[in-house]
């Protein structure tokens, strides 16, 4: 009778073990290669919310990259590999469109809504006359270059003939988070930022704001795209078609944004 030496099974536990390792890899590749969603500074409370709920329904993960919208557009300019961008407007996705750097042109997902907002009860019912009081030391913008919502801030106050004369006053932040800082910690007496800061359950801070009636500035359009960078990726088509979805924007109007 042939007898099977331990010699005879060398190759096939090789096999097996070069299949358990192919698997390994196979499932940390998997684990690794969660979705990189680059994401406006102004969504970075509902970015979590967002997160959670997709993971919930898709089983996918994502990584959020937040900043300035000018600021992330820079690094995907750079070749940051980022898959699906959310911009606070339609301009910098559109540019990134016209360079060839998204596989479709972008759409608008929500509306962002500009305040003033302060954690000290100054009063808004004037808010442009108490922007020129002595009481009013420091009123915080975000960087209008790379922050749509500093834009619309800056755009506004130019209309109202008041920018100049608070020049002296003006403290710009890098992004809209940065802003939100200054406000809730009290580095400035008010500040011109998102609704979504006032709505997050997480800020503890009791705030005072105002909304900025909407037809004083131009619509804060936020865009999407899918980046070059994510191909024909499934799971960033998923992400993109679930942002669009009734259910995505149920969570975004519960955080002051608007849906057209």
């Amino acid at each position: 009778m042939f007898m099977k030496t331990a010699a005879d099974f060398i190759p096939k536990i090789k096999r097996a073990g070069l299949l358990m390792v192919a698997g390994l890899l196979l499932t940390v590749s998997s684990f690794a290669q969660s979705l990189k969603i680059a994401t406006a500074a102004n969504l970075q409370s509902i970015i979590e919310v967002l997160q959670k709920d997709f993971k919930q329904k898709t089983g996918i993960d994502i990584e959020p990259i937040v900043g300035s919208s000018g600021n992330l557009v820079a690094q995907i300019r750079n070749g940051a590999p980022f898959d699906v961008f959310l911009s606070a407007d339609m301009d910098f996705p559109e540019t990134l469109f016209k360079a060839g750097l998204s596989t479709k042109a972008p759409v608008v997902y929500a509306l962002g809504s500009l305040i003033i907002c302060s954690n000290q009860d100054i009063g808004f019912e004037n808010w442009e006359r108490t922007l020129l009081t002595r009481r009013i030391k420091k009123v915080a913008i975000a960087n209008p270059a790379s922050a749509p919502y500093g834009l619309a801030a800056v755009t506004l106050l130019k209309k109202d003939g008041i920018l100049d004369n608070i020049k002296s006053k003006t403290v710009y932040g890098e992004s809209i988070a940065q802003v939100n800082t200054y406000i809730t910690t009290g580095v400035v007496d008010v500040g011109f930022t998102t609704q979504a800061l006032v709505k997050d359950p997480a800020n503890k801070t009791k705030l005072y704001w105002k909304a900025i009636n909407p037809k004083t500035y131009a619509p804060i359009r936020q865009g999407m795209v899918i980046l070059k960078h994510a191909g024909n990726s499934p799971q960033a088509e998923k992400f993109y078609q679930y942002i669009l979805s009734a259910g995505a924007k149920r969570i975004f109007e519960q955080y002051g944004y608007r849906i057209q």
